[in-house]
């Protein structure tokens, strides 16, 4: 690939980004409108002809591998793996 090239790619790259950039903000401003409706009408959850929204409360249980590395630090020594990942940036 020539540096021409590279150059263009890098380029239209950088434009979709910005791109989604603006489309994610407008997703969140139209999701928070939303979400502003539902809490004012106490909802939580929207029908209509063609969608249904629900926005609800979601419990779930994690691990806190900090206090687990404090309170037990052989256990967490035990049971932890080390992983590699590649990471692409675009400076």
């Amino acid at each position: 690939m020539s540096m021409n090239e590279m150059e263009a790619k890098v380029n239209e790259l950088r434009e979709l980004r910005r791109m989604a950039d603006e489309l994610a903000g407008e997703i969140a401003a139209l999701e928070d409108g939303l979400k502003a409706y539902m809490t004012a009408n106490g909802a939580d959850e929207l029908h209509g002809p063609t969608f249904r929204i629900t926005w609800k409360e979601v419990t779930s249980s994690r691990l806190d591998s900090k206090a687990l590395k404090v309170a037990a630090p052989e256990l967490w020594q035990r049971f932890s793996k080390q992983t590699t990942a590649r990471r692409f940036v675009l400076a």
